[in-house]
């Protein structure tokens, strides 16, 4: 790539706040979805950790209860739970976008798609909250 010469032109480049992402909603939601991957990698560490935790024994395991018993573990995770219903709600809001379902010929609306990709939320977790409360 050539310098450009005392005479030529130099490419006019705006400076941009770092918090341009702030100007509109949607630009917030979408730095948000995005940032919420990062959650989304704890939730699934903590998950291994916990499995790790149960397979090495009792005592291990309440070492691990302890650990998640802590203010600064309790308040991630709240954390965490509020950035994965973001992560999981947008992306249902974007599946009708993503995946293009014909029924006959003819495609199903999006408001369908969507419907039942959060109709099968529903089921699954009334299923988890049915097997842990009869524990």
């Amino acid at each position: 790539m050539t310098q450009p010469t005392k005479d030529a032109p130099r490419a006019y480049r705006p400076e941009m706040s770092r918090l341009w992402w702030l100007g509109r909603r949607s630009y917030v939601f979408f730095v948000l979805r995005e940032l919420s991957s990062i959650f989304v990698a704890w939730s699934v560490v903590f998950l291994l950790l916990m499995i790790r935790a149960v397979a090495q024994g009792d005592s291990q395991y309440r070492d691990f209860l302890d650990w998640a018993a802590s203010p600064w573990v309790v308040a991630l995770n709240v954390v965490t739970l509020a950035f994965l219903v973001l992560h999981s709600v947008t992306w249902f809001n974007l599946t009708p976008a993503a995946a293009v379902v014909k029924l006959r010929g003819q495609r199903v609306p999006p408001a369908a798609i969507a419907g039942g990709a959060y109709a099968g939320w529903v089921v699954v977790t009334a299923l988890v909250v049915a097997l842990v409360v009869t524990r």
